[in-house]
């Protein structure tokens, strides 16, 4: 059955989106950006519900309560597609500096353009990386909310984090509060998968790390309360669910846990 809903969901998923941006792009690229930018929040939400019916996959929200007004940087672990738009739906006005070859996609990238999205060539140095970051300061002074991956590509449930100093530089140079974001989708949409497996766990949304800390201090700071969150959740959402099939780094990770636990007891 996991299969069989594994694959009626990537059917309906990829569906979804192609006939969304074919059917709504003459009004999305009418009206303003604010208001077309609902039509990707919206695409959001039927994900969840597509989960939810086809998959059996659900999730809650902790700490929305740690969501500063105005422009901050949303920091969240990255495991899986999901991750990259499940909290649209929570943001008023999000941004992402993302890779300039995604903005040559027809339609997707035409999308982004419209929402002043920020690419980026990876191995850019020097100049083009002092203009991304003149573009992002551009659109935080309107009270955006960038999203950044500390560990900038998916990293399997439970694996040693490699977190890129960028966003030490990025926290550094922009002045507004970091968000720490802990979560374990990848359990239940693994990368590199077509399998979708049921079940629930949970978002946690980490107070912000407010500005002013030395960088390497802040960085420090950023790794340990993330993955202090992100080992706690782990933990729960494996006796949440016993039934999911975990890759070797959450099974390493979940034995050390279990180690220093029954050490403390």
């Amino acid at each position: 059955m996991i299969a069989l809903r594994s694959v009626l969901f990537n059917t309906i998923f990829y569906a979804n989106l192609i006939i969304r941006m074919i059917v709504l792009s003459p009004y999305y690229f009418v009206v303003p950006r604010l208001t077309a930018y609902e039509i990707p929040k919206n695409w959001a939400r039927s994900n969840h519900w597509l989960m939810r019916v086809i998959v059996g996959t659900t999730f809650e929200i902790e700490g929305l309560e740690n969501l500063p007004d105005g422009s901050y940087i949303l920091a969240p672990k990255h495991q899986s597609f999901w991750d990259t738009y499940a909290l649209l739906p929570r943001l008023k006005d999000p941004v992402y500096i993302l890779k300039r070859e995604l903005m040559w996609i027809p339609l997707f990238g035409w999308y982004a353009k419209k929402q002043r999205m920020i690419p980026v060539d990876r191995g850019a140095r020097g100049k083009v990386m002092v203009d991304v970051l003149k573009r992002t300061r551009e659109e935080l002074s309107t009270g955006r909310q960038l999203i950044i991956y500390p560990e900038g590509t998916r990293r399997p449930p439970g694996a040693e984090p490699v977190y890129k100093y960028g966003i030490a530089r990025m926290y550094r140079d922009l002045g507004i509060p970091v968000v720490p974001v802990a979560m374990h989708p990848g359990l239940f949409w693994p990368r590199r998968s077509i399998r979708r497996y049921p079940g629930h766990f949970k978002v946690r949304i980490l107070p912000p790390i407010m500005p002013g800390m030395d960088p390497d201090a802040f960085f420090a700071h950023l790794i340990e309360v993330t993955e202090r969150a992100s080992d706690e959740l782990l933990l729960d959402t494996i006796e949440r669910n016993p039934h999911l099939p975990l890759p070797p780094t959450a099974i390493a990770r979940l034995t050390e846990l279990r180690k220093v636990k029954a050490a403390t007891a």
